[in-house]
C-alpha cells in the first residue's frame, strides 16, 4: 500500500464529527480526514451510507482507520467492515479508542508517515497516554533554573552526555505552552529521527503523551535519547521550543 492513511470520524452527531475532523486538520493537513456523523437527514444517530462512502473516498491506497464515538456507531462502523470486498476490507481498522483523543492522535500518526498498523495503534495508545504524566511546574527564579542546569532565559540549554544517554533542558517560552498545534509540531520532528526520544520521561513521538505532560509557558522540558545517534534529535526539538513556535 502507497499513499497516507485515511481517517474516518463516525458520530452520532453531524457536528461532532466536522468538529473533530476540523480540529485533527490543524495538525495534520495532508492526511485524508472525513466525517460520517449523524443519519442521512444529519439527525442524531448513525447511517450506514455516510459511513460507506467516507470510507471509501478516505481510502487514497494506503487504508482508513475508523474511529467511532458511542458504541452504536461502532457496531454501524463494523457492520460497513463486514460488507466491504475482501481487498477493501484488509485496508480498513475500526478502532475501538476516545474518539477525540484517539482521533487527533491517528491524524498526527498518520501525518508522520506512520502505516494503517501504526495508526490503528496511536488510537488503542490513547488511552494510556495520560497516565503517569508528572505535573509540569514552572521555574520558580532565573536562579533556581542556574542551579539545577535548565536555561535560563535567553540562554541556551546545557547539553549532558553520559552512560545514559544525551539530555538538554529547555524553557518553554511560548505563552500557551505545548497545546495542541505545538505539540504536534514537536511530536512529527521527533518522528524524522530514527531513534527513541523522550520529554519528561514520556515518548516524544506521541502527541497525547506529549500533550498529557501539560507543559505551560515557563515550564522546563527534559528532552533525551538514550542512543548513541540521538543528539541531532534532541537538538533540533530544543531548538524547536526555544524558537518558540512561532508564537513569541
Amino acid at each position: 500500500m502507497s499513499g497516507t492513511v485515511g481517517i474516518v470520524f463516525v458520530s452520532h452527531s453531524s457536528q461532532l464529527a466536522a468538529g473533530v475532523v476540523a480540529l485533527a486538520g490543524q495538525m495534520a493537513p495532508s492526511v485524508p480526514l472525513l466525517a460520517a456523523g449523524g443519519t442521512d437527514d444529519d439527525g442524531i444517530g448513525t447511517s450506514f451510507g455516510k459511513v460507506m462512502a467516507a470510507v471509501g473516498e478516505a481510502d487514497q491506497g494506503a487504508g482508513v482507520v475508523v474511529v467511532s464515538d458511542l458504541g452504536s456507531a461502532l457496531l454501524t462502523a463494523e457492520t460497513v467492515l463486514d460488507l466491504l470486498p475482501d481487498d477493501e476490507r484488509a485496508r480498513v481498522r475500526v478502532v475501538d479508542g476516545p474518539f477525540v483523543e484517539g482521533g487527533v492522535a491517528a491524524a498526527v500518526a498518520a501525518e508522520t508517515g506512520a502505516d494503517l498498523e501504526g495508526v490503528a495503534a496511536a488510537v488503542e495508545g490513547a488511552r494510556a497516554a495520560w497516565g503517569g504524566a508528572e505535573p509540569a511546574v514552572p521555574a520558580a527564579s532565573e536562579a533556581a533554573q542556574t542551579a539545577t542546569g535548565a536555561a535560563a532565559p535567553g540562554e541556551p540549554a546545557a547539553p549532558q552526555r553520559g552512560e545514559g544517554g544525551y539530555t538538554r533542558e529547555v524553557l518553554v517560552r511560548n505563552p500557551q505552552g505545548l497545546h495542541a498545534r505545538p505539540a504536534a509540531e514537536f511530536v512529527k520532528l521527533a518522528n524524522t529521527f530514527p531513534v527513541k526520544v523522550t520529554v519528561n520521561g514520556k515518548d516524544a513521538k506521541s502527541l497525547l503523551g506529549v500533550m498529557s505532560l501539560g507543559l505551560i509557558a515557563g515550564a522546563t522540558a527534559s528532552i533525551a535519547s538514550p542512543d548513541g545517534g540521538g543528539e541531532a534529535a534532541v537538538d533540533a526539538l530544543v531548538e524547536l521550543v526555544e524558537g518558540g513556535f512561532g508564537e513569541v
